[in-house]
C-alpha cells in the first residue's frame, strides 16, 4: 500500500502582491508526501479561493485520498480517475497527490521526471518575472531591480495601465507580457490593448471575465497583439470551447489537477493550433520544478512563484539569466533547503 500524508506550509511573499481581484501576502500552501516500500516522493498544492479550495478543503481531500491510492504509482491514470471518482474539483490537492506520485516514480526508477516523459531538458523554457500592481513609479523602480530577467510580465487592470507600460518601457527593454486577470470590459480591453501596442508587448493575458468568450472573440479580433487565456482555460474540456477566440492558453498544475491532466491540455491544445504557456500561483520551487519538467513542451513559461517568497523551503529547478534549468536528480529532483 501506498501511505500520503499532508501537513500545511505557509509561504510569506517578499512584498504584498496585487492583482486586480486583490492583494496578497501569504500563501497557506499543503505539503503532500506519498511513501511506498522504500521511496518517499513529494507534491505541493496551493489551493486558491477563485477556483473554490481553501488549506482546509485541501488537506479534508487527502484525507479522503488516503487508502485510495492503491499498490502501484504507476498507474497514475487509474489513481487520477479514481481521485476524481471520490470528489470532484479541489485540483491543487490532486496536483500535489499527482506530483507526488510522479516523483515516486522517477524516485524508483532512478530518473528524472522529465526523462520519464522523454524530454530533453536543454528545451526547457525562459520565464518572465512578475511585478503586481502599484503606481507607476514603484512598478517602473520593480522593473529596474528585476534586470536579470529577459522577461517581464506586468500584472494590469488599473486606471493606470499605459502610464504603467511606459513608465517600466522608458527603463527597460525586456519583453513584456501584461495580465489583466479578467479586469475589462471588451470595449476596455480593445481600447487598452490598442494603446499598449506601440510599446513591445509580446502578449495579453485574460483580458475579460473567465466566460465571455464571444467578448474574447471579439477583442481578439479587434487588436494587434496574441490573447492568451489563463481563468478561460483550466480544464482539457474547456479548450475546444474557447479555441476560436484566443491565441494560446495558460496551463497550471493547480487549476488543472497536475502533470497528468496538464499533458492532456498540451496535446489538444497543439490539436487546435494554440501557443502554450505554463503558469503558477505563489508556491514553493517543489510545485514549480514539477512543472519546470513540462516546459520543453510548451512555447512559455510563468514558473516564478517561488522568486516571489521569503524563505524558499525546497530548492529544485533553478533560473539562470531568465532559463529555467532542470534538476537532474530522480524524480522532481527537489529537496529540503
Amino acid at each position: 500500500m501506498m501511505h500520503l500524508n499532508a501537513r500545511p506550509i505557509d509561504l510569506k511573499l517578499t512584498v504584498p502582491f496585487r492583482i486586480s481581484r486583490g492583494v496578497q501576502t501569504t500563501a497557506q500552501n499543503m505539503i503532500v508526501q506519498i511513501t511506498h516500500n522504500d521511496y518517499t516522493g513529494y507534491g505541493e498544492a496551493s489551493p486558491t479561493e477563485y477556483y473554490g479550495e481553501s488549506l482546509e478543503t485541501a488537506m479534508a481531500c487527502i484525507s479522503l485520498f488516503a487508502g485510495n491510492l492503491g499498490d502501484d504509482p504507476f498507474l497514475i491514470e487509474d489513481i487520477m480517475a479514481q481521485l476524481n471518482k471520490i470528489i470532484g474539483l479541489n485540483p491543487s490537492a490532486k496536483a500535489a497527490v499527482d506530483m507526488a506520485l510522479y516523483d515516486l516514480m522517477g524516485k524508483m526508477l532512478g530518473v528524472p521526471v522529465y526523462k520519464l516523459l522523454g524530454l530533453n531538458p536543454a528545451k526547457s523554457a525562459y520565464t518572465s518575472f512578475t511585478i503586481g500592481i502599484d503606481t507607476p513609479t514603484e512598478m517602473a523602480k520593480k522593473a529596474l531591480l528585476a534586470k536579470d530577467y529577459p522577461i517581464l510580465k506586468i500584472k494590469v487592470g488599473t486606471k493606470h495601465d499605459i502610464e504603467i507600460i511606459k513608465a517600466i518601457r522608458e527603463v527597460s527593454s525586456a519583453t513584456i507580457r501584461v495580465d489583466a486577470n479578467s479586469a475589462w470590459t471588451p470595449k476596455e480591453a480593445i481600447k487598452t490593448i490598442n494603446a499598449l501596442a506601440p510599446y513591445n508587448i509580446e502578449f495579453v493575458e485574460q483580458p475579460l471575465p473567465a466566460h465571455d468568450y464571444a467578448g474574447l472573440k471579439l477583442v481578439r479580433d479587434n487588436v494587434p497583439l496574441p490573447i492568451i487565456s489563463d481563468e478561460s482555460s483550466v480544464v482539457v474540456d474547456d479548450i475546444p470551447k474557447i479555441a476560436d477566440c484566443v491565441d494560446g492558453i495558460n496551463i497550471k498544475l493547480m487549476k488543472c489537477g497536475g502533470i497528468s491532466h496538464a499533458l492532456k491540455m498540451i496535446h489538444v491544445a497543439r490539436a487546435h493550433n494554440l501557443s502554450i504557456m505554463i503558469g503558477c500561483m505563489i508556491e514553493s520551487s517543489l510545485a514549480i520544478t514539477a512543472a519546470a519538467h513540462l516546459t520543453p513542451l510548451v512555447d512559455y513559461a510563468d514558473l516564478d512563484g517561488q522568486l516571489l517568497i521569503d524563505k524558499d523551503p525546497y530548492e529544485g529547478v533553478t533560473v539562470e539569466k531568465g532559463k529555467l534549468v532542470l534538476p537532474d536528480r530522480p524524480g522532481l529532483g527537489v529537496r529540503e533547503r
